[in-house]
């Protein structure tokens, strides 16, 4: 096997992983019975979502896409906590 053949089945491997998990974090994110459920959930979508950008960047070769997975990442850790303070304070129930 070549290094090309081993990369792309780790590729598929690891987005059939992430698509399972994507799978049920979204369930949890319909169903969470709270609020902080469903913020864990979007975290965890976003996070997964961030790993698939970076196996897309690993698989075609395109470094621009690890700054947008970079950035992205930033966001959504902001996000999280600015999710998190709301609920701290009770603004959301």
């Amino acid at each position: 096997m070549d290094a090309a053949t081993i990369l792309s089945a780790g590729a598929w491997g690891a987005g059939a992983i992430l698509s399972a998990g994507m799978f049920f974090g979204f369930v949890r994110l319909v169903k969470g019975p709270t609020l902080a459920d469903r913020v864990v959930a979007m975290d965890a979508l976003a996070t997964m979502a961030i790993g698939a950008l970076v196996i897309v960047s690993v698989v075609s070769g395109q470094a621009l896409l690890l700054d947008i997975a970079l950035a992205m990442a930033l966001v959504v850790f902001i996000g999280t906590i600015a999710l998190a303070m709301t609920i701290k304070k009770g603004i959301f129930k």
